[in-house]
């Protein structure tokens, strides 16, 4: 009994550490905010084609659960890792486990939510705008830095907390253009999260831009680490 339940124990964890490394592979989170479910799912079917392989399920979708089990449903994580955003507290953060997320992302740091995502072993980020909040969220166990929102600082901001602190596993949301988006890459993130400016052709029902848009994301993450 004793190996057995030491081997499930290793699954799981191997299980978490596939999510961070498929987050870092994608290198490309698509954060949706959608006007209705269908419209995330179609959203979420567009990046996928584009190859984003991350996708961050905003709280504030209308039936957002709903959609986060579908996904998870419908896709493997090495196909599509399906992540659950706007996690204000643990509550949240147990609902969406459940529906089926493998990642949780919080505007802010929320210790009841890191904790509830470390009981059921799945991966968690929170907010930070300072190199402050930037090491409190590390100590309090996130596996990524939510730096946000972007726009306050730019890469050259991610560039200045990257020096002091190296190790601190940043992914900037919020300002994030394919303007810029190489030189978050080049000021060493890990990752980047990208709203509107992937999945504005939604708006319009025009989703073979978004799969166009989400091809651009990948292809420019992927030449800025070739040339880091």
């Amino acid at each position: 009994m004793i190996p057995h339940r030491a081997d499930q124990e290793v699954a799981t964890y191997m299980k978490k550490l596939s999510a961070m490394l498929r987050i870092v592979e994608s290198g490309v989170i698509a954060v949706v905010r959608a006007e209705s479910s269908e419209q995330a799912l179609k959203i979420a079917d567009a990046v996928m084609a584009g190859g984003v392989k991350a996708i961050e399920i905003t709280m504030t979708v209308p039936g957002a659960l709903q959609v986060i089990a579908e996904l998870a449903r419908q896709y493997p994580p090495e196909d599509l890792l399906v992540g659950a955003g706007t996690v204000l507290d643990a509550e949240s953060a147990v609902a969406c486990i459940l529906a089926g997320a493998e990642f949780l992302v919080s505007p802010a740091l929320d210790p009841s939510m890191i904790r509830a995502a470390h009981r059921y072993q799945k991966v968690c980020m929170a907010g930070a705008a300072t190199p402050g909040e930037v090491i409190a969220a590390m100590e309090t166990g996130c596996d990524f830095v939510k730096l946000f929102p972007g726009s306050l600082f730019g890469p050259e901001g991610a560039r200045a907390i990257k020096g002091p602190l190296p190790q601190a596993p940043l992914v900037p949301t919020g300002g994030v253009s394919l303007e810029n988006v190489a030189e978050w890459i080049r000021a060493g993130c890990e990752a980047v999260g990208v709203g509107g400016e992937l999945t504005k052709g939604a708006r319009s029902g025009d989703y073979q831009s978004v799969t166009a848009a989400a091809r651009q994301f990948t292809e420019a993450v992927r030449d800025a680490r070739r040339n880091r």
